[in-house]
């Protein structure tokens, strides 16, 4: 998945706050409750948030690299 297929309002999101949603979306999924359109819309959004949240930590590893190297040299 692209960056640009991420919603506006899931990349302003923090990471505590994708995570939380996350795991509301998965307390969900889990539920019989839902019927399928509503579960394919719910998984639609865990994709994009966990890819949100991928981003965040490569972006943060990239950061904590950069800061290494700089300290060794």
């Amino acid at each position: 998945m692209k960056i640009e297929n991420i919603p506006a309002d899931i990349k302003s999101k923090s990471l505590k706050e994708a995570r939380e949603e996350i795991n509301k979306i998965l307390s969900k999924l889990e539920s019989s409750d839902t019927n399928l359109e509503d579960h394919i819309k719910e998984y639609d959004r865990l994709i994009k948030l966990n890819k949100h949240v991928d981003l965040l930590f490569r972006k943060k590893v990239k950061e904590i690299s950069l800061k290494t190297k700089k300290n060794v040299k």
